[in-house]
Protein backbone atom coordinates (compact mmCIF):
# COMPACT_ATOMS: atom_id res chain seq x y z
CA UNK A 1 0.00 0.00 0.00
CA UNK A 2 1.36 3.52 -0.92
CA UNK A 3 0.20 6.97 -0.61
CA UNK A 4 -1.44 8.31 -3.89
CA UNK A 5 -1.55 11.58 -4.96
CA UNK A 6 -4.19 12.97 -7.74
CA UNK A 7 -3.06 16.06 -9.10
CA UNK A 8 -6.26 16.81 -11.27
CA UNK A 9 -10.34 15.95 -10.44
CA UNK A 10 -11.62 15.63 -13.68
CA UNK A 11 -12.94 12.30 -15.17
CA UNK A 12 -9.11 10.77 -15.71
CA UNK A 13 -8.29 11.94 -12.49
CA UNK A 14 -11.48 11.06 -10.50
CA UNK A 15 -11.38 7.49 -12.06
CA UNK A 16 -7.42 6.64 -11.60
CA UNK A 17 -8.07 7.63 -7.82
CA UNK A 18 -10.94 5.39 -7.70
CA UNK A 19 -8.89 2.60 -9.09
CA UNK A 20 -6.24 3.15 -6.49
CA UNK A 21 -8.52 2.92 -3.57
CA UNK A 22 -10.69 -0.03 -4.43
CA UNK A 23 -6.23 -1.47 -4.61
CA UNK A 24 -6.26 -0.62 -0.97
CA UNK A 25 -3.56 2.80 -1.53
CA UNK A 26 -4.36 6.31 0.10
CA UNK A 27 -5.51 8.34 -2.13
CA UNK A 28 -5.78 12.30 -1.81
CA UNK A 29 -6.94 14.36 -4.73
CA UNK A 30 -6.04 17.66 -5.48
CA UNK A 31 -8.10 20.17 -6.70
CA UNK A 32 -8.82 24.07 -6.94
CA UNK A 33 -12.65 23.46 -6.65
CA UNK A 34 -13.02 21.05 -3.84
CA UNK A 35 -16.92 21.28 -4.09
CA UNK A 36 -17.34 19.86 -7.65
CA UNK A 37 -15.85 16.80 -5.64
CA UNK A 38 -18.84 16.73 -3.20
CA UNK A 39 -20.50 13.82 -4.86
CA UNK A 40 -17.60 11.89 -5.72
CA UNK A 41 -16.36 12.13 -2.40
CA UNK A 42 -19.56 10.91 -0.90
CA UNK A 43 -19.40 7.38 -3.26
CA UNK A 44 -15.65 7.14 -2.30
CA UNK A 45 -15.17 8.03 1.63
CA UNK A 46 -12.15 6.92 1.96
CA UNK A 47 -10.33 9.51 -0.07
CA UNK A 48 -8.92 12.78 0.74
CA UNK A 49 -9.46 16.31 -1.10
CA UNK A 50 -7.14 18.82 -0.99
CA UNK A 51 -4.62 21.20 -2.45
CA UNK A 52 -2.34 20.79 -4.83
CA UNK A 53 0.45 21.49 -2.24
CA UNK A 54 -1.21 18.89 0.29
CA UNK A 55 -1.46 15.88 -2.68
CA UNK A 56 2.13 16.47 -3.30
CA UNK A 57 2.87 15.30 -0.03
CA UNK A 58 1.85 11.50 -1.17
CA UNK A 59 4.43 8.87 -2.05
CA UNK A 60 3.66 8.62 -5.85
CA UNK A 61 2.00 11.15 -7.61
CA UNK A 62 -0.16 11.38 -11.02
CA UNK A 63 -0.81 14.09 -13.16
CA UNK A 64 -4.32 14.25 -14.63
CA UNK A 65 -5.51 17.37 -15.22
CA UNK A 66 -5.56 19.48 -18.76
CA UNK A 67 -2.49 19.27 -20.77
CA UNK A 68 -2.14 23.41 -21.01
CA UNK A 69 -2.76 23.65 -17.08
CA UNK A 70 -0.05 21.14 -16.21
CA UNK A 71 2.88 23.57 -16.02
CA UNK A 72 0.29 25.55 -13.16
CA UNK A 73 -0.65 22.42 -12.00
CA UNK A 74 3.10 21.41 -10.32
CA UNK A 75 3.87 25.12 -9.83
CA UNK A 76 1.16 24.88 -7.19
CA UNK A 77 2.19 21.72 -5.99
CA UNK A 78 5.46 22.89 -5.28
CA UNK A 79 9.24 22.02 -6.35
CA UNK A 80 10.51 20.54 -3.31
CA UNK A 81 7.47 18.00 -2.92
CA UNK A 82 8.44 16.95 -6.46
CA UNK A 83 11.55 16.04 -5.49
CA UNK A 84 12.92 12.40 -6.13
CA UNK A 85 8.62 11.37 -6.44
CA UNK A 86 7.76 9.21 -9.45
CA UNK A 87 5.04 11.23 -11.20
CA UNK A 88 3.34 9.18 -13.78
CA UNK A 89 1.99 11.59 -16.25
CA UNK A 90 -1.33 10.73 -17.90
CA UNK A 91 -1.50 14.49 -19.51
CA UNK A 92 -1.41 14.94 -23.32
CA UNK A 93 -0.87 18.37 -25.21
CA UNK A 94 -4.06 19.08 -26.66
CA UNK A 95 -4.50 22.76 -28.03
CA UNK A 96 -7.75 24.79 -28.02
CA UNK A 97 -8.50 24.27 -32.02
CA UNK A 98 -11.29 21.69 -32.87
CA UNK A 99 -10.50 18.44 -34.22
CA UNK A 100 -9.90 18.48 -38.45
CA UNK A 101 -11.45 15.31 -39.39
CA UNK A 102 -10.86 13.83 -36.59
CA UNK A 103 -7.91 14.56 -35.19
CA UNK A 104 -6.80 16.41 -32.37
CA UNK A 105 -4.02 19.75 -32.60
CA UNK A 106 -1.39 19.79 -30.24
CA UNK A 107 0.81 22.60 -28.84
CA UNK A 108 3.69 20.84 -29.70
CA UNK A 109 5.57 19.26 -32.36
CA UNK A 110 7.37 15.63 -33.03
CA UNK A 111 10.60 17.13 -32.19
CA UNK A 112 8.77 18.19 -28.61
CA UNK A 113 6.77 16.71 -26.14
CA UNK A 114 4.55 18.07 -23.07
CA UNK A 115 6.62 15.42 -20.74
CA UNK A 116 9.94 16.40 -22.05
CA UNK A 117 8.41 20.08 -21.09
CA UNK A 118 7.59 19.45 -17.73
CA UNK A 119 10.90 17.19 -16.87
CA UNK A 120 12.93 19.80 -17.78
CA UNK A 121 10.88 22.11 -15.65
CA UNK A 122 11.29 19.63 -13.13
CA UNK A 123 14.93 17.95 -13.16
CA UNK A 124 14.49 16.56 -9.97
CA UNK A 125 11.14 14.60 -10.47
CA UNK A 126 10.80 11.44 -12.13
CA UNK A 127 7.82 11.53 -15.06
CA UNK A 128 6.61 8.09 -16.68
CA UNK A 129 4.11 8.81 -19.16
CA UNK A 130 1.36 6.85 -18.73
CA UNK A 131 -2.23 6.75 -19.51
CA UNK A 132 -2.77 9.31 -22.04
CA UNK A 133 -3.22 7.19 -24.89
CA UNK A 134 -6.88 5.20 -23.47
CA UNK A 135 -9.99 6.90 -22.39
CA UNK A 136 -10.78 7.18 -18.69
CA UNK A 137 -13.74 4.33 -18.75
CA UNK A 138 -10.73 2.00 -19.64
CA UNK A 139 -7.87 2.74 -17.59
CA UNK A 140 -8.92 0.43 -14.93
CA UNK A 141 -9.58 -3.29 -15.66
CA UNK A 142 -10.27 -3.22 -18.75
CA UNK A 143 -12.26 -5.47 -20.62
CA UNK A 144 -11.23 -6.35 -24.21
CA UNK A 145 -10.73 -9.86 -24.73
CA UNK A 146 -6.59 -9.77 -24.19
CA UNK A 147 -4.35 -7.01 -22.12
CA UNK A 148 -3.50 -3.89 -23.84
CA UNK A 149 -0.40 -2.25 -24.00
CA UNK A 150 -0.03 0.52 -22.17
CA UNK A 151 2.95 2.34 -23.12
CA UNK A 152 5.33 4.32 -20.95
CA UNK A 153 8.67 6.33 -20.83
CA UNK A 154 11.01 8.24 -18.87
CA UNK A 155 14.48 8.74 -17.16
CA UNK A 156 14.59 7.21 -14.14
CA UNK A 157 14.59 2.95 -14.13
CA UNK A 158 13.05 2.49 -10.58
CA UNK A 159 10.57 5.47 -11.08
CA UNK A 160 9.42 3.37 -14.11
CA UNK A 161 9.59 -0.39 -12.29
CA UNK A 162 7.18 1.64 -9.60
CA UNK A 163 4.78 3.07 -12.52
CA UNK A 164 4.90 -0.40 -13.77
CA UNK A 165 3.40 -2.30 -10.60
CA UNK A 166 0.44 0.26 -10.72
CA UNK A 167 -0.19 0.09 -13.93
CA UNK A 168 -0.43 -3.75 -14.17
CA UNK A 169 -2.32 -4.26 -11.60
CA UNK A 170 -4.94 -2.01 -13.27
CA UNK A 171 -5.37 -4.63 -15.65
CA UNK A 172 -2.50 -3.76 -18.54
CA UNK A 173 0.70 -4.91 -20.08
CA UNK A 174 3.01 -2.41 -19.80
CA UNK A 175 5.51 -1.61 -22.94
CA UNK A 176 8.37 0.46 -21.47
CA UNK A 177 9.58 2.38 -24.81
CA UNK A 178 12.88 4.04 -22.93
CA UNK A 179 13.76 7.35 -22.02
CA UNK A 180 11.74 10.97 -22.00
CA UNK A 181 12.27 11.68 -25.58
CA UNK A 182 9.67 8.84 -26.33
CA UNK A 183 6.87 11.08 -25.12
CA UNK A 184 7.04 12.68 -28.83
CA UNK A 185 5.79 9.12 -29.90
CA UNK A 186 3.60 8.09 -27.02
CA UNK A 187 1.78 11.64 -26.88
CA UNK A 188 0.37 11.65 -30.53
CA UNK A 189 -1.25 7.54 -29.94
CA UNK A 190 -3.77 10.20 -27.87
CA UNK A 191 -4.68 11.97 -31.20
CA UNK A 192 -5.13 7.92 -32.48
CA UNK A 193 -6.68 6.75 -30.50
CA UNK A 194 -9.53 9.13 -30.74
CA UNK A 195 -9.99 9.41 -34.56
CA UNK A 196 -12.80 6.62 -34.42
CA UNK A 197 -14.45 8.30 -31.33
CA UNK A 198 -14.86 11.50 -33.09
CA UNK A 199 -15.51 10.15 -36.69
CA UNK A 200 -17.74 7.09 -35.38
CA UNK A 201 -18.49 7.66 -32.13
CA UNK A 202 -16.54 4.41 -31.43
CA UNK A 203 -14.63 4.59 -27.91
CA UNK A 204 -14.08 1.31 -26.63
CA UNK A 205 -10.74 0.36 -28.01
CA UNK A 206 -7.20 0.36 -26.87
CA UNK A 207 -3.87 -0.57 -28.22
CA UNK A 208 -1.97 -3.88 -28.03
CA UNK A 209 2.16 -4.14 -29.06
CA UNK A 210 2.23 -7.89 -30.99
CA UNK A 211 5.18 -9.73 -30.28
CA UNK A 212 6.73 -12.46 -31.77
CA UNK A 213 5.73 -15.68 -30.59
CA UNK A 214 3.33 -13.75 -28.03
Amino acid sequence: MQSIGILGSGTVGKTLASGFLQRGHVVTIGTRNPDKLAEWQADNPKARIGSFADTAKADVLVLAGKGSAAGEILEMAGADALKEKTVLDATNPIAETAPKNGVLHFFTSLEDSLMERLQANHPEAHFVKAFNSVGAHLMVDPQLGSKPSMFICGNNEAAKQEASRLIEAFGWEVEDMGSAEAARAIEPLCMLWCIPGFRENQWGHAFKLLKPGV
